[in-house]
């Protein structure tokens, strides 16, 4: 009886070790902090910060990257030789550099030459490689070409995040802020507020609340220069709009395959200078720096609980704290940078401190 062995001993061996290593991670990470944002208790409703921030490498795609790798090892796409290279604009390549450079694999980050300084050092602290693009909307197909040109892997977390996240449970970021507000005063949030960058999360969540019949409704905020929101308000999937966002990790200049429509209630477009607005604001509330998409999360929720208390209405409002401001120093908290760009936030500032100080909204 002839037969052929397609897999090598050795590299099944590594590849169950791998995946160990990577299931340890996750055991020994605590679960991330559901922080109350204040708010003057008689408003009667409650806004929650889902803070990724304390993941090992500081932001919400630490939990990516980790299914990604997950996904790759047990399809068989990663092996003990096999290069890895992801397209981003910051944060995964951070989270994936790390798991990279724990399994013993080499990584390179295909991605805009605008990516703060702060993050490229962070992928190279983390063992990783930065090849740098000036076209933005470039970065897939380079990475597609330089992973088959290396005999890698292209990760694609733009493809693969919904699908490498299990979203009916399994300490997914949905089943943990529903866990953590059980206690609460209103356990059961109206709203979850997200941003799209590949959809994983805003897929994951979605899903998760119709699977667990809950009558939370899902808030997709999006930044200028992102296809996510012409097209989810026209239907038109084909929708591009060629520019890159400024807000890191949100905002695509098309809408990519993780993305599922159907699962958002609401979309909003949120100006860039507005998440800056409520970023730095933010800042002040809370005693400590938080990124853009934070900001772009703060805007939406504002709006939201500001319709809520109109309409004489009690509740929560969950968003995510995505990651620490350190990383955009030179950037978002750079007055110079922000002048450079155009972007007045005065007026939105305005209409933030109005909102802190007795809830009312004209964003």
């Amino acid at each position: 009886m002839e037969h052929l062995d397609r897999c090598d001993e050795a590299d099944r061996g590594w590849v169950t070790a791998a995946i160990a290593a990577v299931e340890a991670d996750a055991n020994r990470s605590a679960d991330t902090h559901l922080l109350p944002f204040p708010l003057p208790r008689e408003w009667g409703v409650d806004l929650y910060l889902k803070d990724e921030s304390v993941h090992p490498t500081g932001s919400l795609k630490h939990r990516l990257a980790r299914s990604l790798f997950l996904y790759g090892l047990c399809n068989g796409w990663i092996g003990p030789r096999t290069t890895i290279v992801e397209a981003s604009s910051g944060s995964t390549a951070v989270s994936e550099a790390y798991f990279a450079r724990m399994l013993g694999v080499p990584f390179i980050a295909v991605m805009p030459s605008t990516t703060s300084p702060e993050k490229i050092a962070q992928i190279e602290f983390q063992g990783g490689k930065c090849h740098l693009v000036e076209d933005p909307s470039t970065v897939v197909v380079e990475a597609r070409w330089l992973a088959e040109d290396l005999g890698g892997h292209f990760m694609d977390q733009f493809t693969y995040a919904e699908r490498a996240t299990d979203w009916r449970g399994n300490n997914n970021i949905a089943e943990s802020i529903y866990a953590q507000l059980a206690l609460e005063r209103h356990p059961v949030p109206d709203w979850i507020v997200v941003g799209a960058g590949t959809g994983g999360t805003s897929a994951t969540i979605g899903r998760y609340i119709r699977y667990r019949r809950l009558p939370t409704k899902l808030c997709v905020v999006d930044p200028e220069h992102s296809a996510f929101y012409p097209a989810w308000t026209a239907a038109d999937w084909s929708i591009t709009t060629g520019d890159a966002s400024r807000i890191e990790g949100i905002g695509r200049p098309k809408v990519e395959a993780s993305f599922q429509p159907a699962v958002v209630d609401r979309m909003v477009r949120v100006p860039d200078a507005a998440s800056l607005a409520a970023m730095r604001a933010a800042c002040a509330v809370l005693g400590r720096r938080v990124g853009g998409s934070t900001g772009t999360n703060l805007w939406g929720a504002f709006g939201l609980i500001a319709q809520m208390r109109a309409a004489g209405r009690t509740g929560s409002v969950v968003t995510l704290l995505c990651d620490a401001g350190e990383r955009y120093t030179d950037t978002y908290y750079s007055d110079e940078w922000v002048a450079a760009r155009g972007l007045d936030l005065a007026p939105h500032l305005s209409t933030v401190e109005r909102f802190l100080a007795g809830g009312g909204w004209a964003g």
